[in-house]
Formats: structure tokens, C-alpha cells, sequence
């Protein structure tokens, strides 16, 4: 491997957001020049939550596929794949559940979030509980060397480490122990921290131009402002954000006027409802063009899972290797 690798990626629960795009997408157009990209669609990790309506999943995984690309990302520079297509995610899966403890795992921050949002409380599905080991086989099998993350999956990466090191320290030094680069988080519409898809505060890339207007209409502003003329405090308002975002040229403006009380939070919110559609329009029509070619999109899609699988194949040679499981392997005289 001459140049470092990241791995990235996407649960395919429905069309990626403007989170997604700030936290991860965007750099994945960036940096595929500089890094060998491989960028997953975990849709074995999409059925942890969503096992009971699995017919949906073909249809997330194209928007998914169609998101990325929209944004920039080239598929003859980055490896988009989907994680059921390569057999090594799940052998290192099992072979990883030996490393990790249960109690481990049930005090991973991060699960505990996650369960609660999902009422798993009290009767947690083996998957959802065991994620992040499979987490883990994502990231490892194929030696990533970054993985690009927001600060509430870290308790992940820690974890993919620890088992990459105590892998290591028990076998050979076959596995690379990843480490996390830090991307920033997009608050959601309604002031939470976190735009997300589950909490219904997401605007999608996907959602056209009304859409737009209509969702940042809703949007969370300074609470302390009652009236336009009264100064505001735009460090607490979701709008600011999302200029500091998307309209960082305004920005100075915004934030003297916000504070002197010369703008009001509806005019605020109509200029970054343009602001937004100027920077969504050519994902939009990159992406609309490309829904109208779904066999290309799968083809990119196979080829890319099948490198994936190479990839995948090459790194259990060496796991079994060290484990000393290559049963079929010529023995050494």
C-alpha cells in the first residue's frame, strides 16, 4: 500500500442529509486524491435496526450510492462497496466476538445512546448489541489506516483498536490499528446536536427547493428573540450554523446584524433558504441525472464490492495465516 487508506461510509436508512454531507461526504470528494478511499454501505448494520422491513434496503443502498456520487465522490478514485458482498467483514466478525467482551460492549457509550433511541433497553437484539465488532471487521479488512468520524462514534474506533491490538499481540502483527480523524457535526432543525434521520430534524440532499424553504422555515432559532429588533445571540441559533456552513461569505453580516438586532430571524431564514438551494441545485440535477441510469449505478457498485473482496481476500490470508487456521493451505516441510 503506497498511499494511506480510509474507510467511510453510510447505513443505508434512507437518502443521506446535509449532516451527512458536512460530516463525512465532503471530505470524501476532498481527500479521495490524496487517500485510498473505500467507502462502505453497512447494510448489514442497517438491518440491526430495520430487520423487520428488509425489502426496503436495495432502494436505500441506490440513494445512498446516488448521494455520494451527487456530492462529488468518483468511483474511479474511491471503492464503493456494500458490506453483505464481501465474505471477510463476516468471518472477521466472528473470529473478532473471541476479543471483545460482552460487558465491553454493553458499556459502550455510544450503544447505550443508541439503544435508548431505538427502545432497546430492555430486549436488545445480538446484532444491535454486536455492531461494533462488525464495525471493527469493516475498518480492518482492508487495513485502513483513518477512519473519518463525528466525536459520538469514537467509543467505536477505540474499540476497533483494542481488538486490532490484542489481535495482534496474540497472532502477528497482521491488522492495522486505525486512528480516527475527527469531522465536525451539523445540528438538527429543532436545536438538537445532531441532524439525524431518526429524529426527523434532517433537510436531504435529495429534498427539493420547496422542500427546503419549507423544513428551514420551521427551523430552531435564539430563543431570547422575541422580536427583529431585538439583538440576538447567533452561537445558539441553528440558522447561524447552517450559514457558517453553507454561506460562510455572509457570515460577518449575519452575525453583526443578528447582534445589533437589524435582521430578524425570517430574513435571516430567507437568505439561507437561497443560500441552500444555490448549493444544492447541481447535486440535485447530478443526482436526478443519474437515478435515470440505476443498471450504471449497480455496476459501479458490483465493481466496486468486487475490489472490495480482493481487498477483503488478501487480508484473511494473513489472519488465517497468523491464526493458524489455513486449513486447505500447503503445509511447509
Amino acid at each position: 500500500m503506497n498511499r494511506k487508506r480510509i474507510l467511510t461510509g453510510d447505513r443505508p436508512t434512507g437518502p443521506l442529509h446535509l449532516g451527512h454531507y458536512v460530516g463525512s461526504v465532503a471530505n470524501r470528494a476532498r481527500l479521495q486524491d490524496e487517500y485510498e478511499t473505500f467507502i462502505i454501505i453497512a447494510d448489514a448494520q442497517a438491518l440491526t435496526t430495520n430487520f423487520d422491513r428488509p425489502e426496503r434496503l436495495r432502494e436505500h443502498i441506490m440513494n445512498v450510492a446516488l448521494d455520494n456520487i451527487a456530492c462529488g465522490v468518483d468511483p474511479a478514485k474511491s471503492t464503493i462497496f456494500i458490506q453483505t458482498m464481501v465474505p471477510a467483514i463476516a468471518e472477521l466478525t466472528v473470529l473478532y466476538s473471541n476479543l471483545v467482551t460482552v460487558n465491553q460492549l454493553m458499556h459502550n457509550p455510544t450503544i447505550k445512546t443508541e439503544a435508548a433511541q431505538h427502545n432497546f433497553e430492555e430486549s436488545m437484539p445480538y446484532g444491535f448489541l454486536g455492531y461494533p465488532v462488525s464495525q471493527a471487521a469493516d475498518i480492518t479488512f482492508c487495513r485502513a489506516h483513518l477512519v473519518p468520524v463525528g466525536a459520538d462514534q469514537l467509543p467505536h474506533i477505540e474499540l476497533t483498536r483494542k481488538i486490532a491490538r490484542r489481535f495482534n499481540t496474540l497472532y502477528a502483527e497482521v491488522l492495522v490499528e486505525p486512528e480516527p480523524m475527527i469531522m465536525p457535526r451539523l445540528p438538527g432543525l429543532d436545536g438538537n446536536a445532531k441532524m439525524s434521520k431518526s429524529l426527523g430534524n434532517a433537510i436531504y440532499l435529495s429534498d427539493p427547493a420547496e422542500t427546503v424553504r419549507a423544513k428551514v422555515g420551521q427551523a430552531k432559532t435564539d430563543p431570547a428573540r422575541i422580536h427583529p429588533t431585538d439583538k440576538g445571540h447567533p452561537e445558539v441559533c441553528t440558522v447561524f450554523a447552517y450559514h457558517q456552513a453553507f454561506n460562510p461569505d455572509a457570515v460577518p453580516e449575519v452575525e453583526e446584524r443578528c447582534r445589533a438586532g437589524t435582521i430578524g430571524c425570517v430574513a435571516c431564514k430567507k437568505m439561507l433558504i437561497e443560500a441552500l438551494n444555490r448549493f444544492l441545485d447541481p447535486i440535485r440535477e447530478r443526482r436526478n441525472e443519474l437515478a435515470t441510469r440505476p443498471d450504471d449505478v449497480w455496476d459501479i457498485l458490483r465493481t466496486g464490492s468486487a475490489r472490495a473482496r480482493t481487498e477483503g481476500e488478501a487480508t484473511m490470508a494473513l489472519v488465517r495465516e497468523a491464526m493458524h487456521i489455513g486449513h486447505f493451505a500447503p503445509v511447509a516441510d
